[in-house]
């Protein structure tokens, strides 16, 4: 196996647009969910450099390729009275796995967290991806066995909401 080139994480930048859409696009395949993704740069734009941002990402670079990202935002636990940072997504480009890369990214939003005096850092993982469950245990975290995510979205949210 060769070495990869060095890579360094950064705070994405509106020039990431393409690259982080793209690699949406990939996670959503890897997740057997594109027929469900609609991330575009133009939509993606204001979720994160517009007027009011409600998501932020970090990427993972490599000589001036984007080969990762991490893309959070900001909750709240009212039971800790205290902001947390929620890790909607992480990819890693196959190519980039087993270098370090998602662990660096992970750590890298563990510590803005602590940096943000945030009570808990949070992520979701499919229950069939053995491989990352498998990660997220080695470096620490607890996969929570009670809990399960609730979601309305599309005509269903239409509905709900009336």
């Amino acid at each position: 196996m060769t070495t990869p080139a060095p890579y360094a994480l950064r705070a994405a930048e509106r020039r990431d647009l393409l690259a982080i859409a793209g690699l949406i696009h990939e996670l959503a395949a890897f997740e057997q969910l594109s027929h469900v993704c609609e991330a575009t740069p133009a939509a993606l734009e204001p979720q994160l450099f517009g007027a009011r941002p409600v998501a932020e990402a970090v990427v993972a670079e490599a000589e001036g390729v984007v080969i990762g990202f991490a893309l959070f935002f900001t909750n709240f636990s009212t039971f800790l009275a205290k902001p947390g940072l929620y890790l909607e997504d992480l990819y890693v480009q196959p190519a980039w796995r087993g270098h370090g890369v998602g662990q660096a990214l992970l750590e890298h939003l563990g510590a803005l967290a602590v940096e943000r005096g945030c009570g808990r850092f949070e992520w979701s993982v499919l229950d069939w991806n053995e491989a990352a469950i498998g990660f997220y245990r080695r470096m620490g975290a607890s996969v929570l066995p009670d809990w399960r995510i609730c979601r309305v979205s599309g005509e269903a949210l239409a509905r709900f909401a009336r």
